[in-house]
């Protein structure tokens, strides 16, 4: 596995995700590009910096788990998973074929590295919930990551999950929001407000630090902080730019749920290739 060693190549890698988002996504001509762009950088800092996982041993034990609760944004999960070597950078392009292990939305068992199947809004804190309680009571050492999208802390569940893990202080957990503030319908301000979101977070008896989603020095601070948790699970919350890196994309509610035609693939493309040049 490639391990990035300093944030210019982090910031690399991330953009190489995205443009992975984009070519998949087109060649799908369907998918969920927004949202995979503006969680490039965390996803970048989790799989070539700070988590323990071993892509030619995908069930190794020692593992730490991520769960993508916002499943819907798979593109840059098989982005992180393929560039990080759990299977070839290729197969990327099959996103949604018929027959293809790269589903619309992640389903454990049909592609190495899914530690669940997701794409139901709401769940996914819940099952992540379970897995650091299961670590807890097998004293397990490993971290259980889960990436929530904003919108979906309208679902109720999210919150009974929130208090699960606050009462029997699962401090192996870290929850990360992506705030990018726009959901399929439009603005999450709009549709129902969820703030104030970090006061809600510290009701519920969770660590809570707010940052820079954009920023890899900001990011890896904040899962060093979420590491030395103690009797408390951690959430960070990642302000973000949906369509994060393409210009006509950027806090663009339509790209929620669409991908680019030839003309906007190649100018995306192109955005982000003139990006990595300048990671140094």
């Amino acid at each position: 596995m490639l391990l990035a060693k300093n944030e210019a190549e982090l910031k690399k890698i991330a953009n190489k995700l995205r443009i992975d988002v984009i070519e998949m996504t087109s060649a799908a001509g369907s998918g969920h590009p927004g949202g995979s762009l503006s969680s490039a950088d965390l996803m970048a800092v989790l799989y070539f910096s700070v988590m323990e996982h071993r892509p030619d041993e995908p069930d190794w034990d020692g593992r730490d788990r991520f769960v993508l609760s916002k499943g819907h944004v798979a593109p840059i999960l098989y982005a992180s998973l393929a560039e990080s070597g759990y299977f070839p950078v290729e197969e990327l392009l099959t996103l949604r074929k018929l027959n293809s292990r790269l589903q619309g939305h992640p389903v454990r068992g049909k592609l190495p590295g899914v530690e669940m199947s997701t794409g139901s809004l709401g769940q996914g804190l819940s099952m992540a919930s379970g897995m650091a309680m299961a670590a807890k009571i097998d004293d397990k050492k490993h971290h259980v990551y889960c990436l929530l999208g904003d919108g979906e802390l309208q679902s109720g569940m999210n919150w009974e999950a929130a208090m699960f893990a606050a009462h029997y202080g699962l401090d192996n957990l870290v929850a990360f929001v992506d705030r990018n503030s726009l959901q399929i319908s439009g603005c999450t301000e709009d549709v129902v407000s969820i703030e104030p979101l970090a006061d809600k977070w510290r009701a519920f008896g969770w660590r809570v630090k707010t940052i820079n989603g954009h920023n890899i020095k900001q990011i890896l601070a904040a899962c060093a902080w979420a590491k030395k948790a103690k009797d408390k699970p951690s959430v960070i919350i990642l302000n973000t730019i949906k369509g994060s890196g393409v210009s006509f994309m950027e806090n663009n509610a339509d790209f929620h749920g669409k991908s680019c035609n030839p003309e906007e693939t190649e100018c995306a493309e192109r955005e982000l290739e003139e990006a990595m040049v300048k990671c140094r």
